[in-house]
């Protein structure tokens, strides 16, 4: 054992030699693995920031919430007609739900909370902000919601019930139509009704990219009925008691929405239970395709900075034949040879990995300077990763020369010109 550690330390000694003696030649042999290395981060830096964005989107669907709708949040093409022709989830759902939910012993759910949602124009002296998200709902509606307010509050059961004219504004809404000062206690403007501020909800961005979570307004469903009487874009969303399993509250939502939709034994569900985990199942997929088309990428620019680096140590064991012959002829073993080579390369690829990481760091702190809402996960286990990895492109590329340096024949090696 400290005859092995004495060769390490020996290579790593002669392998700093060479790369100082062919400093150019090194550092341009390295470059294939400093870009295979930034691909590598960056990559790893990308999916895992579309992991986390990705769990964070579906954290503002509520992980606890289960959603009684028309339509499913699955691919509903093949059978479209039939979730067209449902009838429509009706507001009043919510109350016999929570009536059922009172008399079922050691229930999994809660609390039924009806919503439903159009698009309005917000106005306040002379400002507008176009199509935005109007949720009506009850005062339960602050339970079942994961964001924060970031002024006021939210409204209460009183107003709820008397359908008064008050509202809470989402970030983006409150910056566009009260760029100084707080809105708390002004008043917005809805299909010529005014509203007053009561609450401001704290930044959330946006769901997947898709729509803005920012971009809405909550006020009283009894208040929303003065301009928006149909059911269509209702929905119920019914809260699962803590530590409640998935499946067990899913079909006992399920047997009470049949309750309330009169179904008889025999009869096809009529509504859709919807919960997050349908759009982690859709979307995973996806995500496992970026990450196996990231990995294949950058495997592709690694195995390019391999043979630029086998290549390179191939003509070092050529370059200095009769130095391996001259060192085999006063007694160095095979071993010894191999371990000379084999360091030279990894330090070469560790070299190029220490500078690509630098690259990729800079990179990925660049981004999210520049863009503060991409999810960018620069974590110290991809820097273990990326290490790991130089090291082991290095054993990859330099085995075979330093095997083929190993076997000279220590006769051969000094005649060698």
């Amino acid at each position: 054992m400290k005859s092995l550690l004495l060769e390490l330390i020996e290579s790593f000694r002669i392998a700093a030699e060479q790369i100082r003696a062919n400093l150019m030649r090194s550092l341009l042999t390295a470059l294939g693995v400093i870009i295979g290395i930034v691909a590598v981060t960056l990559m790893g830096t990308a999916i895992r920031g579309i992991d986390r964005g990705f769990q964070d989107n579906l954290a503002l669907l509520g992980t606890d919430l289960l959603y009684v709708q028309k339509w499913p949040w699955r691919d509903a093409s093949a059978d479209w007609w039939i979730f067209r022709n449902r009838p429509d989830i009706r507001t009043h759902y919510a109350e016999q739900v929570n009536a059922l939910i009172r008399q079922t012993a050691n229930s999994n759910l809660v609390a039924a909370v009806p919503t439903t949602s159009r698009n309005v124009n917000v106005l306040r002296d002379g400002r507008s902000v176009e199509r935005v998200n109007c949720t009506g709902a009850t005062s339960e509606f602050a339970l079942l919601s994961v964001a924060d307010m970031a002024e006021g509050r939210f409204f209460t059961e009183s107003e709820s019930r008397s359908g008064a004219n008050v509202i809470v504004l989402g970030h983006d809404i409150a910056r566009e139509l009260f760029p100084h000062g707080t809105p708390i206690g002004e008043t917005v403007r809805i299909r010529g009704l005014g509203y007053t501020v009561v609450g401001v909800y704290a930044r959330q961005g946006s769901f997947l990219g898709l729509f803005s979570l920012d971009n809405q307004v909550v006020i009283p469903l009894a208040a929303m009925r003065r301009f928006h009487t149909a059911d269509w874009g209702t929905d119920i969303r019914v809260q699962m008691r803590p530590g409640a399993d998935l499946d067990t509250a899913r079909e006992e939502l399920t047997g009470i929405m049949r309750r309330v939709r009169g179904l008889g034994p025999g009869e096809p569900n009529n509504f859709e239970i919807n919960e997050s985990s349908i759009v982690a199942e859709d979307l995973g997929p996806i995500t496992q395709g970026i990450a196996f088309a990231g990995i294949f990428i950058t495997g592709l620019s690694l195995f390019v900075g391999a043979i630029g680096i086998m290549n390179i140590t191939f003509v070092s064991v050529r370059e200095r034949t009769r130095e391996i012959g001259t060192r085999r002829a006063l007694g160095a073993r095979r071993r010894t040879i191999l371990i000379q080579f084999l360091t030279e390369a990894v330090a070469l690829c560790l070299i190029g990995g220490v500078i690509g990481l630098g690259l990729a760091g800079g990179l990925t702190w660049m981004a999210s300077n520049a863009f503060p809402a991409l999810p960018v996960a620069f974590s110290p286990d991809l820097v273990v990763i990326a290490l790991v990895v130089a090291i082991g492109t290095g054993l990859f590329s330099g085995f075979a020369p330093a095997w083929q340096a190993a076997r000279l024949d220590p006769a051969t090696a000094l005649r060698h010109e």
